[in-house]
C-alpha cells in the first residue's frame, strides 16, 4: 500500500480496491518492522483491527461515513484516551490508566478515525530531541543517529516512517514544528484555544495547544477541520467553528501576499548558513512571483527564549504539583516514609532530570523575593511581543522564519548542554508567546542529506490563509530544486 493522501484513500476505499481491515494491517506490519525507531509506547492491535472491520461493513451497507472514515492516526502520550494508559513518557504515570476521551478524541472518533497507538515523546512533552523520555529515544527513520525533534517526537517519526497516515502532537514552544522541520513533514501548530485543552495533561497551560502532524497539507486541514471548535470543557477555547476542509484551501486563490520577516532572525550567527541561503533564495522567488516580501526590525529576539522558559517552567511547576503519588500513578511505597517523606521520595524517583530541572526553575521564578524580578518581567516582554505581533500583522499578511537554526543534529549532542538545548526553540516559542498559529512547511534538503522546512505565521485564528499558502508553497516551491541529494 502506498498512502499518499486521505482523500485517495478514501477513493480507494470507495472503489473497492481497499479496505479499512488490508490498511489497518499494512500500518501494523510496518510498526512491527521499524519498532527499533521506538516511535510508539503502545499499539492497539487486535483494537483497531476490530474498529476497522466495523468501518469496513458501516461501508458495505452504505450507512454514512465520517470525514476521517478508515483513518490511521496516532495520539501522542499526553493526550488522554479512555480505557488506554497515557503516562507523558514518565515513571510517575506508570500504569496509569485514562478514565475519559480528550475532546480532540472525541471528535476524531465521532468522523470514523482508527487511533493505531499512542507515540513517545519527551517526558511530559518538556525537551527538544526525544530523548528525555522513560521509555528511551526516538530514532529519526531518515538518519537513526540523528534525534528526530521533540518533545512530539514519536509522532512525527510514525508520519515520516509511514507508521500511520497522520498523527497528533502537543506544542508548548515548538514540539510540533520543531520534529516535523527535523523529520521532513507538514507540522501544524494552531492559534491557541482553536482547540479544545481537555484531555491534553498540562504541560504550560497558557502556552500548551495539539498539533497536527501529516504528509501534506489537505490531510492537516481535514484533521484541523474534525478537532478544532468550541468545546464546553475548556474555557479557553474559540467559540468559533471555521471551515478548514480541503476544497477550502486547494481551491483558494493565488493571491499576492504580504510578507514579513524578522531580519535579525534570517542573520542571527545562530542559523546554519545553507538554511539562511535557502530561506532568502525562497524569499527571492516570493518576490519574482509577485508577493511583496520585506525585512522587519525585531528588537526583542536576545528576549524571547528566556521569557518563555520563566513562564514556562512557572506553570509547570504549578502544574505538575498535582502528580504527588497520592491520588494515582507511581508512589515510593517505603513503609517508613512519613507524608513529606513520600512526596519527596515518590516525585524524586517518578520524574526524570529534565523534568525535576524545570520544576525547580519554576519554582525559583515563583518563589518570594524572585517574582517579580523573573515571573512578572517575562510577563512584561510577553506582552510587548504581542504588541510587536499585532504591528507587524496591521502591514503585512504572513511572517517568515526559519523552523529551527540547524537540522536534526546528533543524538547526546546537546544532552549535557541544556542551554544550548533551549537556544535552539529560539524561533519557535515566539509562536506559543504570542499565541499565533505556526506551520513547519516542508520544503528544502542541505547537503548534509537531512530536511528542514520553513517557518510560517499568520495573525490569530487566520490558520485558513496559513493552510492555502502552504499548500500553494508546497506546490510551487519544493518539487524544484528541492529534491533530496
Amino acid at each position: 500500500m502506498k498512502f499518499e493522501s486521505i482523500a485517495q484513500y478514501h477513493t480507494e476505499l470507495l472503489n473497492g480496491t481497499a479496505t479499512c481491515v488490508s490498511t489497518v494491517q499494512h500500518f501494523l506490519f510496518q510498526i512491527e518492522a521499524k519498532k527499533h525507531l521506538n516511535a510508539f509506547v503502545e499499539v492497539y492491535k487486535q483494537e483497531a483491527l476490530e474498529r476497522a472491520d466495523f468501518l469496513d461493513r458501516q461501508l458495505l451497507e452504505n450507512k454514512p461515513i465520517g470525514k476521517l472514515h478508515g483513518v490511521v492516526i496516532a495520539l501522542k502520550d499526553v493526550i488522554c484516551y479512555k480505557d488506554h494508559r497515557v503516562t507523558a513518557a514518565s515513571k510517575i504515570l506508570a500504569g496509569f490508566t485514562s478514565i475519559y476521551n480528550a475532546t480532540a478524541v472525541n471528535k476524531l472518533i465521532e468522523e470514523g478515525a482508527i487511533i493505531i497507538g499512542n507515540a513517545n515523546c519527551d517526558e511530559f512533552a518538556m525537551g527538544s530531541t526525544n530523548e528525555n523520555s522513560c521509555y528511551g529515544r526516538v530514532l529519526n527513520a531518515i538518519d537513526e543517529t540523528r534525534v528526530p525533534g521533540g518533545s512530539s517526537g514519536g509522532s512525527a517519526v510514525a508520519v515520516q516512517a509511514g507508521l500511520c497516515m497522520v498523527s497528533l502532537g502537543s506544542d508548548t514552544g515548538g514540539s510540533v514544528r520543531q520534529p516535523a522541520d527535523f523529520c521532513g513533514i507538514v507540522g501544524l501548530k494552531p492559534t491557541y484555544g482553536t482547540i479544545s485543552r481537555y484531555g491534553l495533561i498540562a504541560y504550560a497551560s497558557s502556552f500548551d495547544q495539539i498539533g497536527i502532524f501529516a504528509n501534506n497539507i489537505p490531510d492537516t486541514a481535514l484533521v484541523l477541520d474534525v478537532i478544532s471548535g468550541p468545546d464546553d470543557f475548556d474555557s479557553t477555547v474559540s467559540p468559533e467553528k471555521i471551515d478548514f476542509s480541503p476544497g477550502a484551501i486547494t481551491e483558494a486563490p493565488n493571491k499576492m501576499l504580504r510578507i514579513a520577516y524578522f531580519d535579525e532572525a534570517l542573520n542571527s550567527n545562530a542559523l546554519d548558513p545553507e538554511i539562511k541561503k535557502s530561506i532568502f533564495s525562497l524569499i527571492d522567488r516570493l518576490k519574482a512571483d509577485g508577493h511583496q516580501v520585506e525585512p522587519v526590525s525585531f528588537e526583542y529576539l536576545d528576549y524571547i527564549v528566556p521569557a518563555y522558559y520563566v513562564l514556562t517552567t512557572a506553570e509547570a511547576s504549578s502544574n505538575l504539583s498535582r502528580f504527588d503519588g497520592i491520588k494515582y500513578g507511581y508512589r515510593n511505597v517505603d513503609k517508613n516514609n512519613d507524608l513529606t517523606d513520600l512526596y519527596k521520595k515518590t516525585r524524586s524517583d517518578g520524574f526524570g532530570r529534565e523534568v525535576k530541572r524545570r520544576i525547580m526553575l519554576g519554582t525559583f521564578v515563583l518563589s518570594a523575593g524572585y517574582f517579580d524580578a523573573y515571573f512578572t518581567k517575562a510577563q512584561q516582554v510577553r506582552q510587548l511581543l504581542v504588541q510587536k505581533t499585532d504591528m507587524v500583522f496591521n502591514e503585512f499578511d504572513v511572517l517568515l522564519l526559519p523552523t529551527s537554526p540547524t537540522t536534526a543534529f546528533s543524538a547526546g549532542e546537546k544532552t549535557d548542554d541544556p542551554i544550548a538545548m533551549y537556544l535552539a526553540d529560539i524561533f519557535t516559542v515566539f509562536s506559543n508567546l504570542t499565541g499565533l498559529p505556526g506551520i513547519s512547511i516542508p520544503l528544502f534538503w542541505h547537503s548534509n542529506g537531512l530536511p528542514f522546512g520553513v517557518q510560517a505565521m499568520t495573525n490569530r485564528f487566520c490558520e485558513l490563509s496559513l493552510l492555502q499558502l502552504s499548500h500553494q508553497w508546497m506546490q510551487l516551491y519544493r518539487s524544484t530544486g528541492n529534491e533530496r541529494p
